[in-house]
């Protein structure tokens, strides 16, 4: 059983930036793909990055490339993510879930494991 936890959310004005991270416990870290999702008040929950099990690949939601960077330090069982240039449009609770290597993922779906989530403000 994995457990994740986030942290590092907050409240930032337009234009800031706040890095996330997610500390896995209890399994075998570089056992598992990663992903960061986001859902803002009455949306679905969306993906935002995924990052391989060896931080070898990494994927984007289309409205975050070039200002989001995810990465993992599996030293340290973490993962990151690194926002820049933040817009009220990212405002929502940013979750980090893992998924076996031999997981087939798509979205939201397919993912073993998820945190409890670390709401993330950004005010204009």
């Amino acid at each position: 059983q994995v457990q994740l936890v986030e942290s590092g959310g907050g409240l930032v004005q337009a234009g800031g930036s706040l890095r996330l991270s997610c500390a896995a416990s209890g399994g075998t870290f570089n056992s598992y793909n990663m992903g960061w999702f986001r859902q803002a008040p009455g949306k679905e929950r969306e993906f935002v990055a995924t990052i391989s099990w060896s931080g070898g690949r990494t994927s984007y939601l289309d409205s975050v490339k070039g200002r989001f960077t995810v990465s993992r330090d599996n030293a340290k069982n973490t993962m990151y993510l690194q926002m820049n240039s933040l817009n009220p449009g990212d405002t929502a609770v940013y979750y980090c879930a893992a998924a076996r290597r031999d997981t087939y993922v798509e979205g939201t779906r397919g993912y073993d494991y998820w945190g409890q989530g670390t709401q993330v403000t950004v005010s204009s």
